[in-house]
């Protein structure tokens, strides 16, 4: 009996967790579509989500490029098919890591502080004195972040597949002699439409999930399971949400890929 109380206990609290995000997301979604609209505060966090990710994000591509090229030379030579060499790099980075390395770097950068910034509000009641001021908490905090997410993601996306591709040209042309024109042939003769909108919908997608968890879980932080004040509440909470949300990339790529293809 022991063991069906204790598998009823988590089943209710996993609803209760599921039941409690549903509504955090719906509440700012819809807070995000009705007025008053304030730019500032997004224009803010673009530049906190994407502007100052533009180092990792073209760090990341350049050596993620760099090593597919690498990987891609050496086995389309066991083949006599080194001219596919720009099609691989482009389709790998544009269709799968492109848009999964950029939000894992987003997560692990932007997403973190955005759940320790909330997370320390709810901590010092913030959160709580700005609804005494009647000041919406989903409007005034997650609302700019949310838009500025699902702006920013795309964008850095594609700059993380533009540095991918220079890396893997500087690998596959500069350092094993393939021919530049057979390298972007094969990438202009690969690469669809449809590749780079499966791109762009993954890229969407992940930065609303990248938002919606890590703000979720800074907002109830209060009503985590381990007692979530303090600062080793944050820490915790914190790192929980990165692993959520860089698993829940993960799981979405996958079923965005199965529905896309």
């Amino acid at each position: 009996m022991k063991i069906i109380a204790l598998l009823g206990r988590e089943t209710l609290r996993t609803l209760e967790t599921l039941g409690r995000f549903g509504m955090f997301l719906a509440l700012s979604l819809y807070c995000a579509v009705t007025p008053p609209y304030k730019v500032m505060p997004i224009v803010r966090q673009i530049r906190f989500i994407g502007a100052n990710s533009l180092f990792v994000i073209m760090f990341t591509g350049l050596f993620t490029g760099m090593v597919l090229s690498l990987q891609g030379y050496y086995t389309l030579t066991k083949f006599d098919s080194v001219g596919f060499l720009g099609a691989a790099v482009s389709l790998s980075l544009i269709r799968e890591l492109g848009p999964v390395l950029g939000a894992l770097m987003v997560i692990g950068r932007a997403g973190s502080a955005i759940c320790a910034e909330i997370g320390i509000m709810r901590n010092s009641e913030q959160i709580d004195a700005l609804e005494c001021m009647a000041i919406d908490p989903y409007r005034f905090l997650v609302v700019p972040k949310m838009v500025a997410g699902i702006i920013a993601m795309p964008l850095l996306t594609f700059i993380f597949d533009v540095i991918g591709i220079l890396g893997g040209f500087l690998i596959g042309v500069e350092l094993f002699g393939v021919s530049a024109g057979s390298y972007f042939h094969g990438m202009y003769s690969a690469v669809v439409w449809h590749d780079i909108e499966m791109g762009l919908v993954k890229s969407l997608v992940f930065g609303l999930l990248m938002v919606w968890i890590c703000s979720a879980k800074g907002f109830y932080l209060h009503k985590e399971r381990d007692g979530g004040f303090g600062a080793e509440g944050v820490s915790r909470t914190t790192t929980s949400a990165v692993v959520i949300a860089s698993v829940a990339v993960l799981v979405w790529d996958y079923l965005i890929s199965a529905i896309l293809l």
